[in-house]
């Protein structure tokens, strides 16, 4: 290999099916695997492999380092090695540097983690080759608004946040969402995070009459006033965004709600749970999205085939049968389904909800 920051080139040969699923097969994985991010990247890595091997395909693996200059030397060596699909990425500088090489190559790009609104809602102008797993960074928001407006349409909720960008505006769409659909909150306030106690915020919630609360906070603030609520003897639903799946110091209370996507081994059916275990791959984070990213990936290449077509065309206008369901993308390179979900902790793990 001419760079030391090309990993690997891996071909792996087992039975395959399909023309398009043969060694001739060639798709490209940009991951950050050095430093603080190798850990993510190496799911992503760990993923991606998995697929190819099944599907008799070669792997190019670039390290692209988390920045700009890794990223468009990591797209300099897929066009380099004649990749007809890249996938992998986790962070924007890396996409954002690669891309304009690989669309001038003609090579199309399938994210697993890049969640930048920016990255596709500049497609028309920029007209990057680039298609995402990952959700987008407003699809949190816009599932909040959307399942909490119906699900608590007919009880007396509140809608309180801790003053951050990130809980401000989680807070924020779900309040225009409520108002639009003709319901208001009964309460609405800014708290002081990272406090020993929520006492007073609680109180308020209590006279105001809430039963539910929507908290746009951090997981140790929603553990503190489920706490103070359950001393108060005050029964009350809380929820709260994606920021509760981090690690915490305060425990949550069993029946907090949290919007965000499954984990994703809880999705996978028994035969692809007995495929991991028989790879004695783990997975966890990134490792299912990024193989689904090759699954389609492959598909794409696959359907360009049989039909004539450019891979980019099979990613703008196909289905994709992947582990994660059907994929679909919308004319930005989106996801058409919103994959953020309604989950209810149960003591020990989130759960998706009924």
């Amino acid at each position: 290999m001419p760079f030391p920051w090309v990993v690997a080139l891996a071909a792996i040969a087992l039975a395959t099916s399909g023309a398009a699923r043969a060694a001739d097969v060639r798709v490209g994985l940009a991951a950050p695997l050095s430093d603080t991010m190798a850990i993510l990247g190496g799911q992503l890595r760990a993923g991606a492999e998995m697929a190819a091997r099944e599907a008799n395909a070669e792997l190019v693996i670039v390290d692209d380092r988390c920045t700009a200059d890794g990223g468009a030397l990591a797209a300099r060596e897929f066009v380099r090695q004649d990749v007809q699909v890249v996938v992998g990425f986790l962070c924007t500088e890396a996409i954002e540097a690669a891309l304009p090489i690989l669309t001038e190559a003609g090579i199309p790009v399938i994210t697993s983690g890049v969640r930048s609104d920016g990255l596709t809602d500049r497609h028309v102008r920029t007209g990057w080759l680039v298609w995402r797993i990952a959700p987008r960074a407003d699809a949190e928001r816009a599932a909040a608004a959307s399942i909490l407006t119906r699900l608590w349409r007919d009880d007396l909720f509140a809608i309180v946040d801790d003053g951050t960008i990130y809980g401000r505006e989680l807070s924020e769409s779900l309040r225009l969402a409520v108002e639009t659909a003709g319901l208001k909150p009964v309460f609405i306030d800014t708290y002081r995070p990272q406090s020993e106690n929520q006492i007073g915020l609680v109180g308020r919630l209590r006279r105001s009459g809430a039963t539910h609360v929507f908290v746009g906070g951090d997981r140790d603030d929603v553990g503190i006033m489920a706490r103070d609520a359950a001393g108060l003897d005050y029964p009350l639903t809380i929820a709260g965004g994606e920021a509760l799946r981090s690690a915490g110091d305060v425990p949550l209370a069993e029946g907090t709600l949290m919007i965000a996507t499954p984990e994703w081994a809880e999705m996978l059916d028994e035969g692809a749970v007995a495929m991991f275990d028989a790879e004695g791959t783990i997975p966890e984070g990134y490792v299912v999205p990024s193989y689904a990213s090759v699954e389609v990936a492959l598909q794409a290449i696959e359907q360009a085939a049989a039909g004539s077509d450019s891979v980019a065309a099979a990613l703008r206008d196909g289905s994709f049968q992947t582990l994660l369901g059907e994929i679909t993308f919308d004319e930005k390179g989106d996801l058409t389904t919103n994959p953020f979900q309604l989950l209810r902790f149960d003591g020990e793990r989130f759960l998706p909800t009924e």
